[in-house]
């Protein structure tokens, strides 16, 4: 059984800055993509930001220049930096990755009960 588990959230004023951490354990053999999505009310999830295995990166239109992801593989935990956060940036964070329990095991998919991130004044 695999568990991802965010933290970080919180309430922010517009311009300010939050890192949102999500830490994956259980049976885990490897860690494929790991990535932060978002739903704010009455919208459908989105992608954030994703990194692969190898470190390469992908982020939505909406937060390139703002917000940063990365990993560490040796605890097992992606990242999410998010700085000159904005009122629109408000939404529920959750964490996402592949994660294969076995050498020869195909990757599923996971997600983390997600993080609450209010930007207001």
């Amino acid at each position: 059984q695999v568990h991802l588990v965010e933290s970080g959230g919180g309430l922010v004023q517009p311009g300010g800055s939050l890192r949102l951490s999500c830490a994956a354990s259980g049976s885990i053999f490897s860690i494929n993509d790991m990535g932060w999505y978002r739903q704010a009310p009455g919208k459908e999830r989105e992608l954030v930001a994703l990194i692969t295995g190898a470190g390469s990166t992908n982020y939505a239109d909406s937060v390139k220049g703002r917000f940063t992801i990365s990993r560490d593989n040796a605890k097992k935990m992606v990242y999410l930096q998010m700085n000159s956060l904005k009122p629109e940036d408000t939404a529920v964070y959750y964490c996402n990755a592949g994660i294969s329990a076995g050498r020869f095991r195909q990757y599923d998919y996971y997600w983390g009960q997600g993080t609450q991130v209010t930007v207001s004044s």
